[in-house]
């Protein structure tokens, strides 16, 4: 009998989730993990026989699964929470959220900013979040620093802001951060115009272009309300879909956020062109803009993945609600009380993020190679008992609270719900002295 190989750590929990194959539950099963990476999922008693591991975690009564990924956000717009509740979009953005970001927008409101989102997702059990905002090399900054994996959005606009005056600018401090990220292992960037109705032909235009050479992704928010798609159809004659089209930016790296107006035929075409669709529940329905046609979507064969859109207008980065909210209005969307099965959720969650990102043979399932990303749940709780289907258990009853470790390339970002990359009183001070200036200014 050979020796027992030498690993960094096996976990050991009650139920491991792989979500590659869908809907598989391991039961007494063990992770190992060596180098940051994922060596082996086997029965448990075979773990002990063939590894000997530098840690071990035992976790009764959990489950073991892969990261949640959340798929869209704006990481600093955290210290906006709950600023300008119950508006409708374009009242929410015009006359309150663009004007204090004008009065507050810096550097220093975006490290404290991500800061706090990174304290909530951690805790959440996010390990990956694809984020849209200015100053991004400070985000970038932030992550790397904490220990999280992001999608670094190259934030895009016509009009001047605090960080770039026009789109040239705004392109220009894209393609110098790429470059400042190539070989970041956690780290990548994609090219972020905000909206069709913020970033005009010719910009976009040279964005794909840029975007082609450098096999970088595209992340926008599109068909987000119907106002969006009635002005653009009555100053174009165009849908920004079929405008988007045109200009060919629309295939497989395209991200394409909230798409709650959508045609028949515009449903077909997203599966067709293999674009990526992030649903937004309840940052969707919260400002009433609509309801992504998640169930139809799937069955035509496009990509689903999970975002929360920014705590400003959610108002949390909770991606475990975020996934039953998506989970309980395909069913009321479609009449269908099998639309997006419990499975199926989970996979967008995490797979269909990772897809997205293009990070799926790194990440978003628990597979031999794979990043070690993974998270620990809690469900001896009351509020998860009794336990008939661990899937449904995760994404019908539990909540983020009942997240025990976070760990990124094996490293543990979250142990027994104690965060161990980021000093949470110093954040949470910074958040409050934020509070004070925000709130002093807005009356």
């Amino acid at each position: 009998m050979t020796d027992p190989r030498s690993v960094d750590l096996i976990v050991y929990p009650h139920w491991l989730v792989p979500v590659e194959p869908e809907g598989l539950v391991l039961e007494d099963h063990a992770l190992v993990v060596d180098g940051g990476e994922i060596v082996e999922l086997l029965p448990a008693d075979f773990a002990r026989q063939r590894y000997r591991a530098r840690q071990t975690l035992e976790r009764s009564g959990h489950a073991l699964l892969p990261g949640l990924v959340n798929a869209h956000t704006h990481a600093a717009m955290s210290l906006l929470r709950g600023l300008a509740d119950d508006r409708a979009l374009m009242d929410w953005l015009t006359h309150h959220i663009w004007p204090a970001e004008a009065a507050h927008l810096s550097r220093e409101f975006c490290r404290d900013g991500v800061l706090l989102a990174c304290a909530e997702l951690i805790r959440g059990g996010v390990t990956c979040f694809n984020d849209m905002y200015f100053f991004p090399e400070t985000t970038a900054a932030v992550v790397r620093e904490v220990g999280l994996r992001a999608a670094i959005g190259l934030i895009v606009l016509e009009f001047p802001t605090t960080y770039a005056q026009n789109a040239d600018e705004y392109l220009h401090k894209g393609q110098a951060l790429h470059d400042e990220l190539r070989g970041e292992p956690r780290l990548r960037p994609a090219f972020a115009p905000h909206a069709p109705y913020t970033v005009g032909d010719a910009a976009l235009s040279r964005l794909r272009v840029y975007a082609s050479e450098l096999a970088v992704p595209i992340h926008m928010h599109l068909h987000e309300t119907a106002h969006e798609v009635e002005q653009a159809q009555a100053e174009t004659g165009e849908r920004p879909w079929a405008r988007l089209r045109r200009l060919e930016l629309l295939g497989p790296e395209f991200i394409a956020v909230h798409m709650t107006q959508l045609t028949e035929q515009e449903i077909v075409e997203t599966a067709e062109l293999g674009v990526n669709i992030v649903h937004c529940p309840e940052s969707n329905m919260k400002l009433a803009s609509g309801f992504c046609p998640a169930a139809k979507l799937l069955a035509a064969g496009a990509n689903l993945a999970i975002g929360t859109d920014g705590a400003a207008s959610n108002n949390d980065l909770d991606v475990l609600g975020e996934t039953r909210s998506a989970a309980l209005l395909a069913k009321a969307v479609a009449g269908d009380a099998a639309a997006l099965p419990a499975a199926r959720a989970l996979t967008a969650a995490t797979l269909g993020g990772a897809r997205a990102l293009g990070w799926n043979e790194r990440i978003g399932s628990l597979r031999p190679g794979k990043a070690a990303d993974f998270i620990t749940v809690d469900l001896s709780a009351p509020e998860t008992q009794p336990l008939y289907d661990v899937i449904s258990q995760l994404v019908y009853a539990c909540g983020r609270q009942q997240v025990r470790d976070v760990f990124v390339d094996g490293r543990p970002l979250l142990h027994e719900r104690r965060l161990l990359s980021l000093d949470l009183d110093a954040t949470l001070a910074a958040a409050q002295r934020w509070r004070a200036r925000i709130a002093a200014a807005a009356g």
